[in-house]
Protein backbone atom coordinates (compact mmCIF):
# COMPACT_ATOMS: atom_id res chain seq x y z
CA UNK A 1 0.00 0.00 0.00
CA UNK A 2 1.16 3.73 -1.11
CA UNK A 3 2.88 5.93 1.52
CA UNK A 4 0.30 8.94 2.02
CA UNK A 5 2.21 12.24 3.42
CA UNK A 6 -0.65 13.96 4.85
CA UNK A 7 -0.14 17.69 5.97
CA UNK A 8 -0.77 17.66 9.71
CA UNK A 9 -3.39 20.70 10.60
CA UNK A 10 -1.90 23.53 12.40
CA UNK A 11 -3.12 23.98 16.07
CA UNK A 12 -3.88 28.09 16.95
CA UNK A 13 -1.29 29.63 18.81
CA UNK A 14 -2.50 30.72 22.28
CA UNK A 15 -2.87 34.58 22.07
CA UNK A 16 0.30 35.96 23.94
CA UNK A 17 0.14 36.23 28.11
CA UNK A 18 -0.83 39.54 29.00
CA UNK A 19 2.02 41.59 30.20
CA UNK A 20 2.87 41.70 33.72
CA UNK A 21 2.48 44.64 35.55
CA UNK A 22 5.72 46.57 37.28
CA UNK A 23 6.11 46.59 40.42
CA UNK A 24 4.36 49.92 42.48
CA UNK A 25 6.95 51.34 44.33
CA UNK A 26 5.72 50.02 47.59
CA UNK A 27 5.92 46.23 45.97
CA UNK A 28 9.23 46.90 45.60
CA UNK A 29 9.74 48.02 49.24
CA UNK A 30 7.88 46.05 51.14
CA UNK A 31 9.75 42.80 48.59
CA UNK A 32 12.99 44.15 49.37
CA UNK A 33 12.39 44.04 53.10
CA UNK A 34 11.61 40.56 53.04
CA UNK A 35 13.96 39.25 50.84
CA UNK A 36 16.67 40.11 52.95
CA UNK A 37 15.64 39.31 56.33
CA UNK A 38 17.89 36.72 57.86
CA UNK A 39 16.51 33.51 59.02
CA UNK A 40 18.41 30.95 61.11
CA UNK A 41 18.94 28.35 57.85
CA UNK A 42 19.03 31.62 55.38
CA UNK A 43 20.77 34.36 55.28
CA UNK A 44 19.91 37.78 52.89
CA UNK A 45 22.03 37.63 50.39
CA UNK A 46 25.33 38.72 50.34
CA UNK A 47 29.35 37.74 49.12
CA UNK A 48 30.32 35.56 51.91
CA UNK A 49 33.73 36.62 52.67
CA UNK A 50 35.86 39.87 52.69
CA UNK A 51 37.59 40.93 49.55
CA UNK A 52 40.23 43.04 50.65
CA UNK A 53 41.16 44.60 47.09
CA UNK A 54 38.24 45.52 46.86
CA UNK A 55 37.46 47.27 50.23
CA UNK A 56 36.14 51.00 49.57
CA UNK A 57 38.05 53.42 50.96
CA UNK A 58 36.17 55.21 53.65
CA UNK A 59 36.80 58.91 52.21
CA UNK A 60 35.58 60.54 50.16
CA UNK A 61 37.09 63.65 48.74
CA UNK A 62 36.57 65.98 45.54
CA UNK A 63 39.37 66.92 43.60
CA UNK A 64 39.54 70.00 42.33
CA UNK A 65 37.19 71.62 44.96
CA UNK A 66 38.75 74.40 47.35
CA UNK A 67 39.52 72.53 50.69
CA UNK A 68 39.12 75.13 53.42
CA UNK A 69 40.36 73.94 57.18
CA UNK A 70 38.09 73.90 60.42
CA UNK A 71 39.40 74.18 63.85
CA UNK A 72 39.73 71.88 66.23
CA UNK A 73 37.79 72.94 69.19
CA UNK A 74 38.85 70.55 72.23
CA UNK A 75 36.06 69.56 74.96
CA UNK A 76 35.33 71.50 77.74
CA UNK A 77 33.62 71.09 81.34
CA UNK A 78 30.51 73.00 79.97
CA UNK A 79 27.70 71.94 78.88
CA UNK A 80 27.05 69.15 81.18
CA UNK A 81 25.13 65.70 79.15
CA UNK A 82 22.07 66.41 81.75
CA UNK A 83 21.94 70.13 80.47
CA UNK A 84 21.32 69.75 77.10
CA UNK A 85 17.70 68.26 77.65
CA UNK A 86 17.30 71.19 79.72
CA UNK A 87 15.13 73.52 77.47
CA UNK A 88 16.41 77.61 77.60
CA UNK A 89 19.40 76.85 79.54
CA UNK A 90 22.03 76.92 76.79
CA UNK A 91 22.43 80.45 75.38
CA UNK A 92 23.41 79.99 71.66
CA UNK A 93 26.68 80.45 70.02
CA UNK A 94 26.63 82.86 66.97
CA UNK A 95 27.30 80.99 63.54
CA UNK A 96 30.90 81.57 63.10
CA UNK A 97 34.28 79.97 62.42
CA UNK A 98 34.29 78.64 66.00
CA UNK A 99 30.45 77.52 65.86
CA UNK A 100 30.84 75.75 62.54
CA UNK A 101 34.16 73.88 63.62
CA UNK A 102 32.94 72.57 66.46
CA UNK A 103 29.46 71.52 64.35
CA UNK A 104 31.30 69.09 62.96
CA UNK A 105 33.75 68.20 65.25
CA UNK A 106 31.78 66.59 67.33
CA UNK A 107 28.84 65.05 64.55
CA UNK A 108 30.83 64.01 61.72
CA UNK A 109 34.37 63.94 62.37
CA UNK A 110 36.80 61.79 63.30
CA UNK A 111 37.43 60.54 66.97
CA UNK A 112 40.47 58.52 66.85
CA UNK A 113 42.38 55.87 65.14
CA UNK A 114 42.86 52.43 66.24
CA UNK A 115 46.27 50.41 65.99
CA UNK A 116 47.17 46.73 65.89
CA UNK A 117 50.39 45.51 64.03
CA UNK A 118 50.70 47.24 60.51
CA UNK A 119 46.86 47.83 60.54
CA UNK A 120 45.33 51.00 61.05
CA UNK A 121 42.06 52.61 60.52
CA UNK A 122 39.83 55.70 62.10
CA UNK A 123 37.12 56.09 64.26
CA UNK A 124 34.09 58.65 63.84
CA UNK A 125 32.03 60.16 66.46
CA UNK A 126 28.88 59.22 64.33
CA UNK A 127 28.64 55.23 64.87
CA UNK A 128 28.25 53.00 61.33
CA UNK A 129 27.54 49.36 60.68
CA UNK A 130 30.69 47.56 60.36
CA UNK A 131 32.52 51.27 60.75
CA UNK A 132 32.43 51.48 56.89
CA UNK A 133 30.67 55.04 56.98
CA UNK A 134 28.48 55.18 54.21
CA UNK A 135 27.18 58.95 55.36
CA UNK A 136 28.38 61.91 53.91
CA UNK A 137 27.70 65.37 54.96
CA UNK A 138 26.72 69.07 53.34
CA UNK A 139 26.97 72.31 55.05
CA UNK A 140 24.92 74.77 53.07
CA UNK A 141 25.30 78.19 54.03
CA UNK A 142 25.40 82.32 53.60
CA UNK A 143 28.65 83.95 54.53
CA UNK A 144 30.63 82.66 58.00
CA UNK A 145 32.54 84.92 59.68
CA UNK A 146 36.55 83.90 59.11
CA UNK A 147 35.34 81.00 56.90
CA UNK A 148 33.23 81.88 54.01
CA UNK A 149 33.35 85.29 52.37
CA UNK A 150 30.60 84.33 50.51
CA UNK A 151 27.41 81.50 50.45
CA UNK A 152 28.36 78.48 49.68
CA UNK A 153 27.50 74.65 49.14
CA UNK A 154 30.48 72.63 50.84
CA UNK A 155 31.20 68.58 51.32
CA UNK A 156 32.70 68.05 54.29
CA UNK A 157 35.47 65.91 54.87
CA UNK A 158 36.18 63.91 57.74
CA UNK A 159 40.29 62.95 57.71
CA UNK A 160 41.19 66.73 56.69
CA UNK A 161 38.39 68.22 59.50
CA UNK A 162 37.20 70.67 56.43
CA UNK A 163 34.74 71.94 54.19
CA UNK A 164 35.24 71.27 50.20
CA UNK A 165 33.68 74.37 48.10
CA UNK A 166 31.70 72.65 46.08
CA UNK A 167 29.71 75.50 44.80
CA UNK A 168 29.76 79.21 45.19
CA UNK A 169 26.15 80.57 45.56
CA UNK A 170 25.61 84.58 44.84
CA UNK A 171 23.93 86.46 47.30
CA UNK A 172 20.35 86.13 45.41
CA UNK A 173 20.08 82.11 45.41
CA UNK A 174 20.98 81.91 49.23
CA UNK A 175 18.23 84.86 49.73
CA UNK A 176 15.69 82.91 48.12
CA UNK A 177 16.91 79.99 50.44
CA UNK A 178 17.42 82.48 53.47
CA UNK A 179 14.05 84.19 53.71
CA UNK A 180 11.86 81.14 54.08
CA UNK A 181 14.36 79.89 56.98
CA UNK A 182 14.75 81.21 60.63
CA UNK A 183 17.06 84.13 60.62
CA UNK A 184 20.65 83.02 61.18
CA UNK A 185 20.13 79.66 60.32
CA UNK A 186 21.91 77.36 57.88
CA UNK A 187 21.28 74.13 56.06
CA UNK A 188 23.14 70.50 56.74
CA UNK A 189 22.29 67.63 53.90
CA UNK A 190 23.29 64.29 54.45
CA UNK A 191 23.57 61.39 51.31
CA UNK A 192 24.99 57.63 51.29
CA UNK A 193 27.18 56.21 49.52
CA UNK A 194 25.53 52.44 49.12
CA UNK A 195 28.59 50.08 48.40
CA UNK A 196 30.63 50.93 51.50
CA UNK A 197 27.81 48.88 52.83
CA UNK A 198 27.19 46.53 49.86
CA UNK A 199 30.58 45.58 49.86
CA UNK A 200 30.68 43.77 53.41
CA UNK A 201 26.73 43.37 54.09
CA UNK A 202 25.18 42.85 50.64
CA UNK A 203 21.61 43.07 50.25
CA UNK A 204 20.89 43.76 53.45
CA UNK A 205 23.05 47.03 52.98
CA UNK A 206 20.32 49.06 52.34
CA UNK A 207 19.09 49.09 55.88
CA UNK A 208 22.16 49.83 57.49
CA UNK A 209 22.94 52.69 55.42
CA UNK A 210 19.72 54.48 56.63
CA UNK A 211 20.12 53.41 60.26
CA UNK A 212 23.84 55.35 59.70
CA UNK A 213 21.21 58.02 58.20
CA UNK A 214 19.53 58.04 61.65
CA UNK A 215 22.87 57.82 63.57
CA UNK A 216 23.92 61.18 61.91
CA UNK A 217 21.13 62.73 62.36
CA UNK A 218 21.24 62.69 65.89
CA UNK A 219 24.80 63.40 65.85
CA UNK A 220 24.00 66.13 64.49
CA UNK A 221 21.05 67.35 66.19
CA UNK A 222 23.15 66.52 69.48
CA UNK A 223 26.03 68.39 68.60
CA UNK A 224 23.97 71.83 67.79
CA UNK A 225 21.83 71.16 71.15
CA UNK A 226 25.41 71.57 72.71
CA UNK A 227 25.78 75.25 71.26
CA UNK A 228 22.13 76.13 72.02
CA UNK A 229 20.77 75.27 68.59
CA UNK A 230 18.01 72.94 67.27
CA UNK A 231 18.34 71.06 64.21
CA UNK A 232 14.91 70.28 62.13
CA UNK A 233 14.19 67.98 58.95
CA UNK A 234 12.88 69.62 56.51
CA UNK A 235 10.65 67.04 54.55
CA UNK A 236 9.21 69.38 51.31
CA UNK A 237 12.26 69.65 49.11
CA UNK A 238 12.19 66.33 46.59
CA UNK A 239 15.40 64.50 46.41
CA UNK A 240 15.88 65.12 43.28
CA UNK A 241 16.44 69.04 43.83
CA UNK A 242 17.98 68.20 46.72
CA UNK A 243 20.64 66.29 44.50
CA UNK A 244 20.82 69.62 42.18
CA UNK A 245 21.96 71.86 44.97
CA UNK A 246 24.51 69.20 46.43
CA UNK A 247 25.75 68.81 43.22
CA UNK A 248 25.82 65.01 42.97
CA UNK A 249 23.12 65.02 40.51
CA UNK A 250 23.64 62.65 37.94
CA UNK A 251 25.87 60.15 39.90
CA UNK A 252 23.36 57.39 40.31
CA UNK A 253 22.77 57.52 36.05
CA UNK A 254 25.81 56.80 35.40
CA UNK A 255 26.43 54.84 32.14
CA UNK A 256 29.59 53.44 33.86
CA UNK A 257 28.53 50.98 36.18
CA UNK A 258 31.68 51.57 38.86
CA UNK A 259 30.99 54.83 38.95
CA UNK A 260 27.16 54.33 39.16
CA UNK A 261 27.38 52.18 42.26
CA UNK A 262 29.67 54.25 43.83
CA UNK A 263 27.32 57.51 43.69
CA UNK A 264 25.83 59.61 46.76
CA UNK A 265 22.35 59.24 47.08
CA UNK A 266 20.64 62.04 48.14
CA UNK A 267 18.39 61.38 51.89
CA UNK A 268 17.83 64.57 53.98
CA UNK A 269 17.89 68.07 54.53
CA UNK A 270 18.24 69.62 58.08
CA UNK A 271 17.74 72.99 58.92
CA UNK A 272 19.86 74.09 61.88
CA UNK A 273 18.70 77.74 63.95
CA UNK A 274 19.04 79.20 67.34
CA UNK A 275 16.33 77.64 69.69
CA UNK A 276 15.26 81.08 70.59
CA UNK A 277 12.60 81.81 68.89
CA UNK A 278 9.54 80.23 69.63
CA UNK A 279 7.42 81.27 66.55
CA UNK A 280 10.06 79.36 64.46
CA UNK A 281 10.59 76.70 66.74
CA UNK A 282 6.81 75.88 66.71
CA UNK A 283 6.82 76.51 62.55
CA UNK A 284 9.71 73.84 62.23
CA UNK A 285 8.44 71.17 64.81
CA UNK A 286 5.13 71.31 63.02
CA UNK A 287 2.60 72.92 65.44
CA UNK A 288 1.34 76.63 65.95
CA UNK A 289 2.03 79.05 68.33
CA UNK A 290 -0.96 77.94 70.40
CA UNK A 291 0.39 74.44 70.33
CA UNK A 292 -3.58 73.61 69.12
CA UNK A 293 -3.68 70.30 66.70
CA UNK A 294 -3.66 72.77 63.54
CA UNK A 295 -0.76 71.63 61.80
CA UNK A 296 1.51 74.87 61.00
CA UNK A 297 4.42 73.33 58.07
CA UNK A 298 7.30 74.56 56.68
CA UNK A 299 7.49 74.31 53.62
CA UNK A 300 11.02 75.12 51.71
CA UNK A 301 11.07 75.20 48.62
CA UNK A 302 14.34 75.36 45.68
CA UNK A 303 13.00 78.11 43.20
CA UNK A 304 12.64 76.74 39.80
CA UNK A 305 15.08 79.68 38.47
CA UNK A 306 17.47 78.77 41.75
CA UNK A 307 17.46 74.78 40.66
CA UNK A 308 17.75 75.99 36.64
CA UNK A 309 20.61 77.94 37.40
CA UNK A 310 22.61 75.17 39.77
CA UNK A 311 21.67 72.36 36.95
CA UNK A 312 23.81 75.19 34.39
CA UNK A 313 26.85 75.13 36.38
CA UNK A 314 28.45 71.87 37.53
CA UNK A 315 29.41 71.68 41.14
CA UNK A 316 33.49 71.61 41.54
CA UNK A 317 35.08 69.15 41.60
CA UNK A 318 35.45 64.95 40.66
CA UNK A 319 34.37 62.56 43.07
CA UNK A 320 37.24 60.19 44.03
CA UNK A 321 37.45 56.48 42.91
CA UNK A 322 36.92 54.29 46.55
CA UNK A 323 37.24 50.82 45.11
CA UNK A 324 39.59 49.28 42.23
CA UNK A 325 35.83 47.11 41.29
CA UNK A 326 32.79 46.27 42.39
CA UNK A 327 30.42 43.85 42.60
CA UNK A 328 27.15 44.76 41.85
CA UNK A 329 23.89 44.17 44.10
CA UNK A 330 21.37 45.76 41.78
CA UNK A 331 18.18 45.37 44.41
CA UNK A 332 19.76 48.39 46.19
CA UNK A 333 19.67 50.45 43.65
CA UNK A 334 16.01 49.52 42.56
CA UNK A 335 14.96 50.08 46.15
CA UNK A 336 16.43 53.12 46.78
CA UNK A 337 14.54 54.51 43.38
CA UNK A 338 11.46 53.03 45.12
CA UNK A 339 12.09 54.73 47.95
CA UNK A 340 12.93 58.68 46.64
CA UNK A 341 10.76 60.66 47.28
CA UNK A 342 9.11 63.49 44.94
CA UNK A 343 6.15 65.02 46.63
CA UNK A 344 5.92 66.71 49.76
CA UNK A 345 4.44 65.09 52.34
CA UNK A 346 0.38 65.82 52.84
CA UNK A 347 -0.47 67.74 56.39
CA UNK A 348 -1.06 64.95 58.98
CA UNK A 349 2.56 63.60 57.86
CA UNK A 350 3.61 66.46 60.85
CA UNK A 351 3.05 65.81 63.90
CA UNK A 352 4.31 67.21 67.48
CA UNK A 353 5.32 64.62 70.02
CA UNK A 354 4.85 66.51 73.48
CA UNK A 355 8.09 65.93 75.30
CA UNK A 356 6.49 63.68 78.66
CA UNK A 357 10.19 62.77 79.57
CA UNK A 358 11.29 63.77 83.35
CA UNK A 359 14.80 65.19 82.21
CA UNK A 360 16.67 63.62 84.91
CA UNK A 361 19.74 65.47 86.08
CA UNK A 362 22.64 64.43 88.39
CA UNK A 363 25.05 65.90 90.30
CA UNK A 364 28.39 63.93 88.58
CA UNK A 365 26.63 64.47 84.93
CA UNK A 366 30.09 64.23 82.64
CA UNK A 367 30.62 66.69 79.83
CA UNK A 368 28.32 66.57 77.29
CA UNK A 369 31.18 66.51 74.42
CA UNK A 370 33.57 64.73 76.51
CA UNK A 371 30.55 62.19 76.18
CA UNK A 372 30.06 62.85 72.07
CA UNK A 373 33.44 62.24 71.39
CA UNK A 374 34.35 59.58 73.62
CA UNK A 375 31.58 57.06 72.17
CA UNK A 376 32.76 53.69 70.71
CA UNK A 377 31.16 50.75 69.84
CA UNK A 378 31.48 47.77 71.81
CA UNK A 379 32.81 44.82 70.16
CA UNK A 380 32.36 42.44 73.23
CA UNK A 381 30.61 42.52 76.48
CA UNK A 382 32.18 41.09 79.64
CA UNK A 383 28.83 38.87 80.77
CA UNK A 384 29.27 40.17 84.43
CA UNK A 385 29.02 43.99 84.43
CA UNK A 386 25.42 45.26 85.35
CA UNK A 387 23.58 48.31 85.28
CA UNK A 388 21.69 50.52 88.04
CA UNK A 389 18.00 51.16 87.58
CA UNK A 390 18.32 54.75 88.11
CA UNK A 391 21.07 55.09 84.68
CA UNK A 392 18.50 52.49 83.02
CA UNK A 393 15.26 54.67 83.99
CA UNK A 394 16.99 57.06 82.40
CA UNK A 395 18.30 55.71 79.24
CA UNK A 396 14.57 55.18 78.91
CA UNK A 397 13.38 58.28 79.49
CA UNK A 398 15.55 59.58 76.89
CA UNK A 399 14.53 57.55 73.88
CA UNK A 400 11.07 58.93 74.28
CA UNK A 401 9.67 61.35 71.67
CA UNK A 402 9.33 65.39 72.32
CA UNK A 403 13.36 66.07 73.11
CA UNK A 404 16.86 66.51 71.63
CA UNK A 405 17.39 65.20 69.52
CA UNK A 406 14.01 63.20 68.08
CA UNK A 407 12.18 66.89 67.93
CA UNK A 408 14.58 66.81 64.57
CA UNK A 409 12.05 64.26 63.53
CA UNK A 410 8.56 65.62 62.51
CA UNK A 411 6.24 62.51 62.31
CA UNK A 412 4.58 60.57 64.52
CA UNK A 413 6.85 57.99 66.43
CA UNK A 414 6.82 54.63 64.82
CA UNK A 415 9.43 52.50 66.73
CA UNK A 416 8.54 50.82 70.29
CA UNK A 417 11.78 48.82 72.12
CA UNK A 418 11.27 45.31 73.08
CA UNK A 419 13.90 44.80 75.81
CA UNK A 420 15.64 41.70 76.90
CA UNK A 421 16.43 42.44 81.06
CA UNK A 422 19.18 40.70 81.91
CA UNK A 423 21.46 42.47 84.87
CA UNK A 424 19.83 45.43 86.09
CA UNK A 425 19.68 46.47 89.48
CA UNK A 426 16.15 46.07 91.47
CA UNK A 427 14.80 45.08 87.91
CA UNK A 428 13.31 41.28 87.09
CA UNK A 429 15.21 40.07 84.88
CA UNK A 430 12.66 39.02 81.45
CA UNK A 431 10.87 40.77 78.52
CA UNK A 432 9.45 44.40 78.60
CA UNK A 433 8.76 46.99 76.19
CA UNK A 434 9.01 50.49 75.70
CA UNK A 435 6.00 52.24 74.28
CA UNK A 436 7.04 54.90 73.07
CA UNK A 437 3.29 56.18 71.35
CA UNK A 438 0.55 55.91 74.21
CA UNK A 439 -1.78 55.89 71.18
CA UNK A 440 -0.61 52.48 70.01
CA UNK A 441 -0.88 50.19 73.45
CA UNK A 442 -4.15 48.83 72.68
CA UNK A 443 -3.49 47.76 68.90
CA UNK A 444 0.16 45.83 70.86
CA UNK A 445 -1.61 43.89 73.27
CA UNK A 446 -4.20 42.91 70.89
CA UNK A 447 -2.04 41.83 68.39
CA UNK A 448 1.52 40.11 70.60
CA UNK A 449 1.13 36.93 73.17
CA UNK A 450 -2.05 37.63 75.01
CA UNK A 451 -0.18 35.92 77.67
CA UNK A 452 2.15 38.81 78.30
CA UNK A 453 1.34 40.45 81.75
CA UNK A 454 1.95 44.42 80.62
CA UNK A 455 2.87 45.57 84.44
CA UNK A 456 4.77 48.25 84.70
CA UNK A 457 7.31 47.26 87.26
CA UNK A 458 6.78 48.45 91.12
CA UNK A 459 10.71 50.90 90.97
CA UNK A 460 9.53 52.66 87.50
CA UNK A 461 8.61 56.09 87.63
CA UNK A 462 5.16 56.69 86.76
CA UNK A 463 6.14 58.68 83.73
CA UNK A 464 7.57 56.12 82.05
CA UNK A 465 5.59 53.98 79.17
CA UNK A 466 7.14 50.44 80.38
CA UNK A 467 6.10 47.51 80.67
CA UNK A 468 7.07 44.03 82.03
CA UNK A 469 5.68 41.16 79.72
CA UNK A 470 7.16 38.05 81.45
CA UNK A 471 9.97 37.28 83.71
CA UNK A 472 12.73 34.85 83.10
CA UNK A 473 16.42 34.24 81.89
CA UNK A 474 15.94 35.66 78.71
CA UNK A 475 19.73 35.60 77.86
CA UNK A 476 19.94 32.17 75.56
CA UNK A 477 16.55 33.80 73.46
CA UNK A 478 18.28 37.55 73.15
CA UNK A 479 21.63 35.52 71.95
CA UNK A 480 19.66 33.18 69.51
CA UNK A 481 17.32 36.03 67.99
CA UNK A 482 20.74 38.44 67.23
CA UNK A 483 22.17 35.21 64.62
CA UNK A 484 23.69 33.57 68.21
CA UNK A 485 25.93 36.64 69.03
CA UNK A 486 26.80 36.73 72.68
CA UNK A 487 27.08 40.16 72.40
CA UNK A 488 23.05 40.00 72.76
CA UNK A 489 23.17 38.22 76.15
CA UNK A 490 26.21 38.94 77.44
CA UNK A 491 25.47 42.53 78.31
CA UNK A 492 23.00 44.27 81.10
CA UNK A 493 20.24 44.72 78.48
CA UNK A 494 19.67 43.78 75.14
CA UNK A 495 16.40 45.12 72.97
CA UNK A 496 14.94 44.96 69.04
CA UNK A 497 13.53 47.74 68.02
CA UNK A 498 9.83 46.99 66.38
CA UNK A 499 8.17 49.54 63.81
CA UNK A 500 4.81 49.98 63.34
CA UNK A 501 5.31 48.97 59.04
CA UNK A 502 2.73 48.18 56.92
CA UNK A 503 0.43 50.78 57.70
CA UNK A 504 2.98 53.53 57.73
CA UNK A 505 4.32 52.43 54.31
CA UNK A 506 1.04 52.60 52.82
CA UNK A 507 -0.18 55.99 54.85
CA UNK A 508 2.62 58.13 53.71
CA UNK A 509 4.65 56.24 50.75
CA UNK A 510 7.38 53.78 50.53
CA UNK A 511 9.95 56.33 51.28
CA UNK A 512 8.68 56.17 54.38
CA UNK A 513 10.51 52.95 54.56
CA UNK A 514 14.06 55.15 55.26
CA UNK A 515 12.33 56.55 57.90
CA UNK A 516 11.84 53.69 60.13
CA UNK A 517 15.49 53.01 59.84
CA UNK A 518 16.19 56.49 60.80
CA UNK A 519 14.11 56.84 63.50
CA UNK A 520 16.06 53.47 64.62
CA UNK A 521 19.03 55.34 63.97
CA UNK A 522 18.80 58.04 66.28
CA UNK A 523 17.13 56.01 68.90
CA UNK A 524 20.28 53.99 68.61
CA UNK A 525 22.77 57.05 69.26
CA UNK A 526 20.79 58.30 71.84
CA UNK A 527 21.36 54.65 73.74
CA UNK A 528 25.03 54.88 72.69
CA UNK A 529 25.93 58.23 74.20
CA UNK A 530 23.62 57.33 77.58
CA UNK A 531 25.38 53.99 77.76
CA UNK A 532 28.44 56.35 77.82
CA UNK A 533 27.61 58.76 80.30
CA UNK A 534 26.49 55.38 82.79
CA UNK A 535 30.22 54.34 82.43
CA UNK A 536 29.08 51.31 80.04
CA UNK A 537 29.61 50.71 76.28
CA UNK A 538 26.93 49.94 73.62
CA UNK A 539 26.38 48.35 70.20
CA UNK A 540 23.99 47.95 67.40
CA UNK A 541 23.31 44.64 65.93
CA UNK A 542 22.20 44.76 62.28
CA UNK A 543 22.11 40.90 62.22
CA UNK A 544 19.82 39.27 63.59
CA UNK A 545 16.52 36.97 62.69
CA UNK A 546 13.57 39.30 61.80
CA UNK A 547 10.88 36.59 61.87
CA UNK A 548 12.22 35.13 65.49
CA UNK A 549 12.14 38.35 66.92
CA UNK A 550 8.33 38.79 65.77
CA UNK A 551 7.84 34.52 67.30
CA UNK A 552 9.51 35.75 70.53
CA UNK A 553 6.54 38.59 71.01
CA UNK A 554 3.87 36.85 69.74
CA UNK A 555 3.27 38.53 66.69
CA UNK A 556 0.72 36.61 63.98
CA UNK A 557 2.90 34.86 61.58
CA UNK A 558 1.16 34.77 58.98
CA UNK A 559 -1.97 36.83 57.52
CA UNK A 560 -3.49 34.63 54.84
CA UNK A 561 -1.30 31.47 53.30
CA UNK A 562 1.72 32.34 52.48
CA UNK A 563 1.32 35.63 53.30
CA UNK A 564 3.66 37.37 55.71
CA UNK A 565 1.63 39.28 58.57
CA UNK A 566 3.72 42.96 58.03
CA UNK A 567 1.84 44.88 60.57
CA UNK A 568 4.71 45.36 62.89
CA UNK A 569 8.55 44.40 62.33
CA UNK A 570 11.58 44.54 63.73
CA UNK A 571 14.07 47.01 62.32
CA UNK A 572 17.53 46.88 64.45
CA UNK A 573 18.90 45.13 67.00
CA UNK A 574 20.88 47.06 70.01
CA UNK A 575 22.73 45.78 73.60
CA UNK A 576 24.21 47.96 76.36
CA UNK A 577 26.63 46.58 79.23
CA UNK A 578 30.09 46.64 80.30
CA UNK A 579 32.83 45.95 77.35
CA UNK A 580 35.26 44.31 77.13
CA UNK A 581 38.54 45.77 75.98
CA UNK A 582 41.24 44.47 73.53
CA UNK A 583 44.59 45.68 74.80
CA UNK A 584 46.46 44.97 71.74
CA UNK A 585 45.13 47.78 70.11
CA UNK A 586 46.61 51.08 70.43
CA UNK A 587 44.58 54.28 70.50
CA UNK A 588 45.61 57.18 68.55
CA UNK A 589 44.90 61.01 68.33
CA UNK A 590 42.00 62.03 66.03
CA UNK A 591 44.22 64.45 63.96
CA UNK A 592 47.32 63.96 65.41
CA UNK A 593 47.74 62.99 61.38
CA UNK A 594 47.33 66.72 60.03
CA UNK A 595 50.25 67.81 62.32
CA UNK A 596 48.08 70.74 63.79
Amino acid sequence: MPFRLTQKRRQPEPPPAPPRPAPSPLDVVLAYHQTTKHAPYRYARSLGYMDWDTQPNPFRRYSGARLVALDEIAPGAEPSWDTIFQPGTIIPRPLDRRFLSQLFYDSLALSAWKEYGDSRWALRVNPSSGNLHPTEGYLISGPVAGLLDSAAVCHYAPHEHGLEVRRTLIAAQWQSLAEQLPPGALLLALTSIHWREAWKYGERAFRYCNHDIGHAIAAVAIAAAVMGWRASLLETVPDAHLATLLGIAGQADEEDEHLRIEAEHPDCLLVLYPATDPAHSNRLAGINDSQATEVATTNLVLPASLLAELTGSPAAGTPNRLSSDHHPWPIIEVVAEATAREISPEASYWHHAVDSASHPVTSSSPPARQIIRQRRSAVDMDGVTGMSSEAFYTAMSRVLPGQTPFDALPWKPAIHLALFVHRVDNLASGLYFLLRDPEEKGALQATMNPQFLWQQPASCPETLPLYLLQTGDMRQTAQAVSCGQEIASDGAFALGMLAEYEASLHRYGPWFYCRLHWEAGVIGQMLYLEAEAAGLRATGIGCFFDDSMHQVLGLPGYRTAGQPSLRYQTVYHFTVGGPVEDSRLRTLPAYAHLGR
